[in-house]
């Protein structure tokens, strides 16, 4: 008998083991995708904010290769959607034309895939993303664009990060646009506000120039 109890606690023993094993492996597997998602993040950055504007077409095209790798190995993981969109999106932009065009569907759905995953996921990005991409694309019969849609779509992501700076800044980007200039300076000055993101140093400090930037372009409307 007693042999018996010492198998069965050794099979349950082995069972658990086992158990950690699967959870420990899959603990790594998540801190491996975690880190390879700030590595295109901070490319992304680096891209966005330092590198020359005629290289950053051909720096976004390989990028884009790269995140799309980290999208094909993990399927359902919102933020890595939401920034292999904003990489396509930012791709688009450096290329431009109706060549673009192309990449810009593609980030808006990899923006949509991300909002069926989790609308809240990078403090509801998918919405501004996806919302700002609704605004600069053309509309019918040559592109997706759609300004009704796209202040929609802006004013989700606000309503998840009211105080985000991309959130407020592409809202005011948003509004400039549409002759809103009293709107566009509530939401910069907003932006402007914006507490600094942890690890986002060189974003935190492009976007704020690109915030000064429209500022000085209302006073000149005015």
């Amino acid at each position: 008998m007693k042999f018996i109890n010492t198998a069965v606690n050794c099979r349950k023993g082995a069972k658990s083991a086992l158990l950690l094993l699967c959870l420990l492996g899959a603990q790594f597997a998540w801190a491996d995708m975690a880190q390879e998602l700030i590595q295109v993040r901070s490319a992304w950055e680096r891209i966005k904010y330092v590198t020359p504007e005629k290289e950053q077409e051909a720096a976004f095209a390989q990028l884009a290769k790269e995140s799309a790798q980290l999208r094909a190995k993990a399927p359902n993981d919102a933020p890595v959607a939401i920034w292999h969109g904003i990489i396509e999106a930012s791709y688009a932009g450096a290329k431009g034309g109706l060549g673009a065009l192309a990449l810009a569907k593609s980030a808006k759905k990899s923006f949509e895939e991300a909002l069926a995953i989790d609308p809240k996921a990078l403090a509801g990005s998918a919405y501004t993303s996806l919302g700002s991409l609704y605004y600069q694309v053309p509309g019918w019969p040559i592109g997706f664009g759609d300004d009704k849609l796209a202040q929609d779509l802006l004013k989700k992501g606000l309503a998840i990060n009211p105080d985000g700076i991309d959130a407020n800044y592409f809202y005011a980007d948003f509004l400039f646009r549409a002759g809103d200039l009293d709107g566009a300076e509530k939401a910069l000055k907003k932006a402007q506000a914006a507490p600094p993101r942890e690890g986002r140093a060189l974003a935190d400090e492009g976007r704020r120039k690109e915030i000064a930037d429209l500022l000085a372009r209302i006073a000149k409307k005015r």
